[in-house]
């Protein structure tokens, strides 16, 4: 089982530059349960239209490459924590 936590941003959005902190205190508690990959929506945007993303940030948990979950925005570590944990088992 792979879990796999795409993060679709861009360097001139607000609300993914707050969440940077929170991604990257995600990734050292989680970093060997799950593989956080940030895509930048500029530079990867066949990536973002073939995951149908039309904001950012949007946050993608990928369970075995299937979606399993999807949200928009900023939210806080723990919520973010509590919903890829949600998928580890």
């Amino acid at each position: 089982m792979t879990i796999e936590f795409l993060d679709f941003y861009a360097d001139w959005c607000g609300p993914c530059r707050i969440m940077e902190p929170t991604l990257q205190a995600l990734e050292q508690e989680l970093g060997e349960k799950v593989k956080i990959t940030k895509i930048d929506v500029d530079n990867e945007n066949e990536k973002a239209a073939a995951h149908g993303v039309m904001s950012i940030p949007t946050y993608i948990i990928l369970k075995d490459g299937n979606e399993v979950e999807r949200f928009v925005g900023a939210t806080s570590k723990e919520i973010l924590k509590t919903k890829i944990e949600a998928h580890l088992n």
